[in-house]
């Protein structure tokens, strides 16, 4: 049951790092928005995310300090992001947005083929259900979340829907600590969601080779989602772990390096390997003169190389034979020299 049928699946969440672009660079936020989908594009990202919520409907404000932070970034609406996939699908990169609250669910199934549910709604699960209900393919995040908590929201949206799931893998820590990355359960939502696609959401500074992404597919994330940013250097709650376009270069040419070593699953010699084969491998050789009618015994026979003779492993097949030559000493076996 795969959401996407590409191999890994990258998404580069820009969340809203696009304000902090529009202040540096003096755009507006859309024209910050649009610049940053199109170099995502442009470095080989399949997919870009952004945020859909209204402040109000999701923080309640006896908490100020939570509330003015998500009020700061609190811009975008329906006709913004309706916009935003609009362009998307132009440059044929694939839209997604995480609603956080009712509103927004609704409005982006207009114009939103896949929903991503937030980590942070990953107990909320009336709200699961809600999206379910919508009858869309679903990514489901799972930073902070035990096992248990992961297989109710998972059950949750088997009980209204039958669409398909993707698990990602997350750690709720900004940035994560490269020890705290756990990589390893990955391995753990695989077996115990077999169905489902299994993906990582990686909040970790990207290191200079990207062996984190790289470790993560080859653990089998077949989805990957990091934030994404065009300066790592700028303030704000996400540039500092974001990955940037040289990173997903960086990124894509490990994965196509994966690609190559990784060959074939079935043990089997391969052409390349034929002629040092016939080189490396042994032959049986008599160790000494063979007369023609001498019985062919283990002390008359070594193994050397070329393999090209008859294997050690048939010695059995020559051991009791009648020589029907002369076979002088250091000669390669061949079973024509020998009685059927």
């Amino acid at each position: 049951m795969n959401i996407f049928f590409k191999k890994p699946f990258l998404i580069a969440d820009i969340g809203v790092n696009y304000y902090d672009i529009a202040q540096k660079e003096e755009i507006s936020n859309m024209e910050a928005a649009k610049l940053m989908i199109l170099e995502a594009k442009k470095c080989g990202v399949d997919a870009v995310k952004f945020e859909s919520y209204k402040t109000e409907n999701i923080i309640s404000s006896e908490f100020p300090d939570q509330f003015d932070l998500f009020k700061k970034y609190d811009k975008f609406g329906k006709e913004e992001f309706r916009e935003l996939a609009v362009f998307c699908d132009e440059l044929k990169i694939k839209f997604l947005s995480s609603p956080l609250d009712f509103e927004s669910a609704d409005y982006l199934d207009e114009f939103m083929d896949i929903y991503s549910i937030a980590s942070s709604d990953l107990t909320n699960i009336p709200f699961i259900q809600y999206i379910a209900k919508k009858n869309k393919p679903i990514l489901l995040l799972t930073g902070a979340a035990t096992l248990n908590e992961v297989k109710q929201a998972v059950k949750a949206i088997e009980d209204v829907s039958t669409v398909d799931i993707a698990i990602l893998h997350s750690v709720l820590s900004y940035p994560t600590d490269y020890r705290d990355a756990n990589l390893e359960m990955i391995k753990d939502l695989a077996q115990n969601f077999p169905i489902y696609e299994i993906g990582y959401s990686d909040h970790t500074k990207p290191d200079s080779n990207m062996f984190v992404l790289t470790t993560a597919f080859n653990f089998g994330a077949d989805i990957i989602e990091k934030h994404f940013t065009l300066d790592k250097s700028l303030p704000g709650n996400d540039h500092s772990h974001s990955m940037d376009p040289d990173d997903v270069r960086i990124f894509k040419t490990n994965i196509g390096f994966l690609s190559q070593i990784k060959g074939m699953k079935n043990k089997q010699p391969l052409i390349s390997e034929s002629s040092a084969s016939r080189n490396a491998r042994k032959s049986i050789v008599a160790i000494k003169d063979i007369k023609k009618g001498d019985v062919i015994t283990s002390e008359l026979l070594t193994f050397k190389r070329p393999g090209i003779g008859i294997s050690p492993a048939q010695l059995d097949e020559v051991i009791g034979k009648t020589a029907l030559v002369d076979i002088a000493e250091d000669t390669l076996i061949d079973f024509s020299m020998l009685e059927e």
